[in-house]
């Protein structure tokens, strides 16, 4: 089926699945009137034309709304407020608008807010991660809408991405444990599943262990949620599984944060017995007693370029590049030091 370049109505929806558009209309409207079958063969043709029942769908295929979407794990983590401030800085300055939602790390619940995003006109949509269920992304790509993965560099769907390679980034805090003399690890990550960049950050860091003969049992890898309360209860199951412990390597600050917490709660000294490295660079960390050492993004870079790529892709501009690297980096601090000796 050919990809629609003028406005999708429900007269198309009809035509192509041969039947009546006030059966198109029960089928949205009242599905329990239709029989299975029907239902499905006509929802089959509403994923591929793209079509979105909603007078807003006129607005978005004349691309005049002015409006561009993006979608965030949380609004709870300073590390999305700051790159969203920045994103919504570069759209201002070329006269675009900003509509933002969250999808708590669930692609069905993604995929529900691209749909509204695209029902409310967005002329493109920035998404962060690479984890979007598959069908919302062709989605976007039979509406033909502009979009762009942040926080990651690869991108399904030969899409194009603004962020970094977790793998190694994660690597550049592993690194400098292991230059520190650490041989005894415990790995503190966000919930992988669903999570592209935990998942990658958990790998990287694996795997530069395993070329030093390091590899970790499964009981040292603790999965929580990014909360200070559920970073401390991880800690705590990482010293009970490994009481030997003496590094750290958290999926993000705030995992960090909290281990720190709860090491100093039962009296371990940070670094002296027990060293911490987090990931992100959140503003409050260089402010901890003692600071954390951790990698440090360009968020603000970031953001930035894929506000302008995604601008530019509006705009029909063309050889765009399908990567931008934003600078990472690791920023020692006092959270990390030599490996104390048995």
């Amino acid at each position: 089926m050919k990809k629609q370049t003028g406005s999708i109505t429900i007269d198309h929806v009809a035509s192509a699945a041969k039947v009546s558009t006030a059966t198109v209309s029960r089928a949205l409207n009242r599905p329990e009137t239709v029989s299975t079958v029907l239902k499905e063969k006509i929802n089959s043709v509403i994923k591929k034309l793209g079509y979105i029942p909603n007078a807003g769908a006129r607005s978005l295929m004349l691309k005049r709304s002015g409006t561009i979407g993006v979608i965030v794990p949380t609004l709870d983590n300073a590390i999305f407020a700051q790159g969203l401030a920045e994103f919504q800085r570069q759209l201002n300055q070329s006269g675009h608008q900003l509509l933002v939602a969250s999808s708590n790390y669930d692609p069905s619940i993604e995929a529900t807010q691209i749909t509204n995003l695209l029902v409310r006109g967005v002329e493109g949509i920035a998404l962060f991660g690479t984890s979007q269920q598959r069908e919302a992304l062709k989605l976007l790509k039979t509406r033909g809408i502009p979009y762009i993965h942040v926080g990651s560099l690869t991108a399904p769907l030969h899409g194009y991405a603004s962020g970094f390679d977790n793998r190694e980034a994660i690597k550049l805090g592993v690194r400098h444990l292991l230059e520190q003399g650490h041989k005894q690890f415990g790995i503190l990550t966000g919930i992988t599943q669903h999570n592209d960049r935990a998942t990658d950050r958990v790998n990287g860091a694996l795997k530069l262990l395993a070329e030093k003969n390091i590899r970790l049992k499964p009981e040292v890898i603790v999965e929580c949620v990014y909360e200070l309360q559920e970073a401390r209860l991880g800690l705590k199951k990482l010293l009970l599984n490994n009481p030997k412990m003496t590094a750290i390597i958290c999926g993000n600050d705030v995992l960090a944060m909290g281990a720190l917490l709860e090491a100093q709660r039962q009296g371990i000294k940070v670094p002296k017995e027990l060293s911490i490295v987090g990931f992100d660079d959140l503003e409050i960390s260089r402010h901890l007693l003692p600071s954390l050492t951790t990698i440090h993004i360009d968020a603000i870079g970031m953001w930035a370029q894929a506000a302008n790529h995604l601008v530019s892709q509006i705009n029909g501009v063309d050889n765009l590049p399908k990567k931008i690297k934003a600078n990472v980096n690791l920023v020692i601090r006092e959270s990390t030091t030599i490996a104390p000796k048995h």
